[in-house]
């Protein structure tokens, strides 16, 4: 039975619900301001019954036969019917119902006075049950551009649900404006902290663990000198004392791909089996896989993967499985093998048993799970060129097919470009941001492109553009100008629903940018915020910490040098008074479709789940944040948790309770248990038919083939001079001539120090005497 949290309330005159015991009569067979909705191959009835909570009328939607799809007796999406909303506002809805199936939700539209009605979200499962019961939940904000909603129960399993006496009210303001605890400066735009202690390892993937510490994975670091000696190094940080831990690490990880199992392990999967050599291979990808064990801080050896993949994705399907895509084989071309591991099994699978495309996705390329179990590929990957066509591309692995989605921006600029699922994952929007192209090595761009999954034909539209900041040409931070952007971008989605964009830099491993901003779903803007004092261009990463701060790490300049410092970024919720606290939480072991009861010691506005970052090069598609609609009764507040576990794949998340001026609390860890949430009586998910009709090109599995060919110098870098951890540009910034004392200032200017000649070729004209040193001081003074 459903949890009763507040007192029954009969219809009446203040009641935003008109007719909400199907009283009065109307039209269609339906009562006045209801009307039948709903969609899919299904068999149903809608009927009058006078079995009635209160009154001589109730409402019965019955299924008989179901394919997909659902139905639902709504309020009337009219003027005169639908009840009136206020943007940022709350209500309170209520029902009574029986009900003889589990597959049931209740589910909003709202109507948005640009665009018209559509679908909003699902608030609530509703337990089976034989005799009248309450079901009452809160909505999330309204929000902006909505003037009206309605609501009903969608029924989207075999049999029927009898429901009676709606009631809907606004949501009283809880708390007075926030008071600033800080500066004017903190209060409006967060404060960062250089951490007194350094990162001991050359890390570039991030990962947060389920007790709240940080696994650092640097592999060699991006160091032939530490691959040479079989120095590979992982370290665990604590946030709680700020110290750091050094992990044996077995193989050089270095740009590996990772994601957290259901059970809070870590798959890391590939990583650098060799670095290249001048006239011969480039990277190569090794097919190796372990599993980190935080209660342990130990690697183990799975099975092999197919294929070798330095730079693979890696994303969490729905059932608990993994899936992985692109990066380089281990004779350095590209790979064009779909990986799958199975969580029943814990290894991967044989290639026969996985659906395969034989298509390149590239490196890195960031592979979203859709509420529906498919992938959206954003456009969003690591060096070069995008995927040819549109550049993005939703993938069905049931179907095995590939649509394209048209829209995305200059798609072979996005290099090194993020991409996150917009707070709420429910709504199912994507944003990109800026990135750039080491190959061609352009200013990178302030662009940025949203996406709503639930239209039927998405695409992308273009986004406001980055804010500008300050870039270190190499004389000192000046101003960006024209259309200068940012590529190494990190984005980080906070519990406050904004999305934190920093770090950055304009050319390939060179000119940092020190900018920082949040973005705000509901308004599609940027707000520009304190920037991180410290450079984070090439392999840095930044990442929610439980306490609600941001934590910066790395970069990797063209140089070789790496940042040891590390950044902790307080947003200006910090500075809002003093936060809420979740005192208790019955149960941290959560399933699907359930109600989970909280405590806190005041009044919240919202609570959602976040999954812990797993990120590295800007990209963390795993990362989501999942809205826990309420039902409040006083400190006691209940979670209703999504059915589906497509919109949050089975795992640990952190818990955030906000209140109404967007202070957090800090996180409590809860599970969303994989194999067990999703047992024979778990509810069946309520999916929509989002991207149901998308206008794009879609294709099959093409011919069966072993690699795509992939140039050697794909990093950018020509190996030409120096070690194979210093990257001199195979193509120069804009703006540098091409002569020998130009690209040579530009090189002192940017720290690259002495430059031996590896072999006879000297492509970039560095070396002109030919006496095996690029840019000596007569080349530079005698340079053309």
């Amino acid at each position: 039975m459903g949890l009763l949290l507040t007192s029954p309330q009969p219809a009446s005159a203040a009641n935003l619900v008109k007719n909400p015991g199907f009283e009065t009569a109307g039209t269609d067979g339906m009562p006045y301001c209801w009307e039948k909705s709903g969609w899919g191959d299904n068999d149903f009835t809608f009927t009058t019954a006078a079995d009635a909570h209160t009154g001589g009328q109730a409402m019965k939607v019955e299924l008989t036969r179901r394919v997909d799809g659902d139905r639902k007796a709504l309020i009337t999406e009219s003027a005169s019917c639908a009840p009136v909303v206020t943007p940022g506002k709350q209500y309170d809805l209520s029902l009574w119902y029986k009900s003889t199936t589990p597959d049931t939700s209740v589910t909003l539209f709202r109507h948005d006075t640009t665009a018209g009605w559509q679908y909003w979200t699902d608030l609530k499962t509703l337990d089976m049950s034989p005799d009248w019961a309450q079901a009452g939940v809160r909505t999330p904000e309204v929000p902006a551009g909505t003037d009206m909603i309605t609501w009903g129960v969608s029924v989207y399993g075999t049999g029927s649900v009898t429901t009676d006496d709606y009631t809907m009210e606004q949501v009283a303001d809880p708390l007075p404006p926030p008071q600033c605890t800080g500066t004017a400066d903190q209060c409006a735009n967060g404060a960062w902290q250089v951490l007194p202690t350094q990162n001991p390892v050359r890390s570039m993937h991030s990962v947060v663990l389920d007790n709240g510490k940080v696994l650092l994975i640097a592999g060699s670091g991006n160091s032939e000198e530490n691959f040479n000696a079989g120095t590979f190094t992982s370290a665990i940080y604590d946030p709680a004392n700020g110290s750091y831990k050094v992990i044996p690490t077995p193989k050089d990880m270095f740009c590996a791909g990772h994601v957290q199992l259901q059970d809070g392990r870590v798959l890391v999967l590939s990583g650098n089996k060799a670095y290249p050599v001048v006239g011969g291979h480039g990277y190569e990808g090794f097919k190796d896989s372990y599993v980190f064990d935080p209660a342990t801080e130990t690697y183990t050896k799975t099975n092999d993967l197919n294929d070798g993949h330095w730079y693979p994705s890696a994303t969490e399907l729905g059932n608990g499985d993994v899936i992985s895509f692109g990066g380089l084989r281990e004779d350095s071309t590209g790979s064009v093998t779909t990986e799958y591991w199975s969580d029943k099994d814990q290894q991967w699978l044989p290639l026969w048993k996985v659906n395969q495309t034989w298509s390149y996705w590239g490196l890195y390329p960031s592979m979203i799970l859709m509420q529906d179990g498919r992938l959206f590929y954003s456009g969003s990957h690591v060096f070069g060129n995008n995927i040819p066509g549109t550049g993005s591309a939703i993938y069905d692995y049931g179907a095995n097919t590939i649509t394209q989605i048209p829209g995305l921006q200059d798609k072979d600029e996005r290099d090194q470009s993020a991409s996150v699922l917009l707070p709420p994952a429910q709504d199912q929007k994507v944003l990109t941001i800026g990135g750039g192209n080491i190959d061609s090595n352009p200013d990178a761009n302030r662009l940025t492109d949203i996406i709503d999954l639930k239209r039927a034909s998405p695409q992308y539209v273009a986004g406001p553009p980055i804010p500008q900041g300050t870039v270190d040409l190499g004389n000192g931070p000046v101003a960006e100008t024209g259309n200068q952007g940012k590529m190494y971008v990190s984005a980080v989605l906070l519990p406050d629903g904004k999305v934190l964009e920093t770090g950055g830099a304009l050319h390939n491993r060179a000119n940092p940018v020190q900018e920082s901003s949040l973005f705000d779903p509901d308004t599609s803007a940027f707000d520009p915020v304190a920037g991180d004092p410290e450079a984070r261009g090439y392999h840095s990463s930044a990442f929610l910490l439980p306490d609600g701060r941001v934590m910066a790490t790395g970069d990797n300049p063209g140089n070789g040098t790496w940042n040891h410092n590390v950044s902790i970024y307080s947003p200006p919720y910090l500075f809002k008074g003093t936060r809420p606290t979740i005192t208790s939480v019955i149960d941290n072991e959560w399933t699907y479709g359930t109600t989970q009861r909280i405590t806190v010691d005041r009044p919240v506005a919202k609570a959602e789940l976040i999954r812990p970052a797993a990120v590295t090069h800007s990209s963390d598609p795993n990362q989501r944040f999942v809205d826990l609609p309420l039902s409040v009764d006083g400190n006691n507040v209940d979670l209703n948790v999504t059915s589906n576990p497509d919109l949050a794949p089975p795992g640990w998340y952190m818990l955030f309770a906000v209140d109404a001026n967007g202070v957090p609390s800090v996180a409590r860890w809860v599970h969303l248990q994989g194999p067990a949430a999703l047992s024979a009586d778990t509810p069946s998910a309520h999916v929509h038919s989002f991207a149901a009709a998308p206008a794009g090109r879609t294709t099959g599995a093409g011919p069966k083939r072993t690699s795509q060919k992939v140039s050697t110098t794909i990093s950018g870098c020509d190996r030409h001079y120096g070690s194979a951890n210093v990257c001199v540009p195979t193509v120069f910034p804009p703006g540098v001539k091409r002569t020998t004392a130009a690209r040579c200032a530009w090189l002192a200017r940017n720290d690259y120090g002495r430059l031996e000649v590896n072999g006879k070729d000297d492509p970039l004209g560095l070396d002109p005497n030919g006496d095996g040193v690029a840019c000596g001081k007569d080349e530079v003074r005698n340079g053309r």
